[in-house]
C-alpha cells in the first residue's frame, strides 16, 4: 500500500451491534459467523473489508485474537496488517500486552502477516478444529515487543 492513505480502522462501540457486513464477511471467511460481542470481547473494522475479534482479560494484561478476516475482493492490499497493527496499539494502550492466537498450519497468508507483525510461534493444539486439523499457536508481547 505505499503511497496509499492508511485505510480507517475503528473500534466498534462496546454494546453496539455487529453490522450486517461483518456477520457476511465472518461467514464468507469461516464458513460460520459468530453471533453478537460479549461483553470481554472488541471489534476493530475498516468499513466494510476487514474485521479484527478479539477477547480482553485486563486482570492478566491479556488478549486472544479470536477472528481477522479480510473481504476476498480487498486482500493483498495490507487490509489485515493495518486492521492488525491498529488492534495491538490500542491493546497495548490499555496495558493488554500478552497477545495470543491460533492459526491453521495451512493458512500461510495468515502466518506471514502475524510474523511480520512480530507474533512468534509458542505450541501447537492437536486437532484443535472441527476438521481435525491442528493449531499453532502464536504469542506477541512481554518484554521488548510490547
Amino acid at each position: 500500500m505505499s503511497g496509499d492513505p492508511e485505510p480507517e480502522v475503528r473500534r466498534l462501540a462496546e454494546g453496539a451491534p455487529l453490522p450486517d457486513w461483518v456477520t457476511r464477511l465472518d461467514r464468507q471467511t469461516f464458513g460460520e459467523a459468530w453471533r453478537g460481542l460479549a461483553a470481554h470481547e472488541a471489534l476493530w473494522v475498516i468499513p466494510e473489508l476487514a474485521f479484527a475479534r478479539w477477547s480482553r482479560v485486563p486482570a492478566a494484561g491479556e488478549a486472544e485474537l479470536l477472528r481477522i478476516a479480510v473481504a476476498s475482493e480487498a486482500r493483498g492490499q495490507g487490509l489485515g496488517r493495518a486492521v492488525l497493527e491498529a488492534c495491538q496499539r490500542e491493546l497495548a494502550g490499555e496495558g493488554l500486552v500478552h497477545l495470543f492466537l491460533e492459526v491453521r498450519p495451512t493458512n500461510l497468508a495468515a502466518i506471514r502477516l502475524y510474523e511480520r507483525c512480530g507474533w512468534e510461534p509458542c505450541g501447537c493444539r492437536p486437532r484443535y478444529y472441527s476438521d481435525g486439523e491442528d493449531a499453532l499457536l502464536f504469542q506477541r508481547g512481554g518484554g521488548a515487543q510490547g
